[in-house]
């Protein structure tokens, strides 16, 4: 199993909107992929509480069965949109991947 933990930090303001309604609104896209993904296993979204100079906006938890799966999520349409989103409103990103 995989699992592939994804942390963002967002714009200020972008889009016409502000952070706040960026991540819920990235939020809503990413708990809407597994009703049309079914290669994920797990999947879990969380929005910063406590803002620091170190922290990430929000954090992308999800758990695939191999590589091959995660690789198939990463260029699934569905997916695709909501990344195409994601960077237009994010300032940074960043990624780790491991085995379970």
């Amino acid at each position: 199993m995989i699992r592939h933990v994804v942390m963002w930090q967002f714009k200020d303001e972008a889009e016409g909107k502000t952070k706040a309604e960026n991540c819920k609104i990235v939020k809503e896209r990413l708990e809407a992929l597994p009703a049309v993904i079914p290669y994920i296993r797990r999947l879990e979204v969380g929005i910063n509480e406590f803002s620091s100079a170190m922290s990430f906006d929000m954090v992308l938890i999800t758990e695939f069965d191999s590589k091959d799966d995660l690789d198939l999520y990463a260029v699934n349409p569905n997916h695709v949109k909501v990344s195409e989103y994601v960077t237009k409103v994010r300032t940074s990103r960043a990624v780790v991947d491991y085995s379970l």
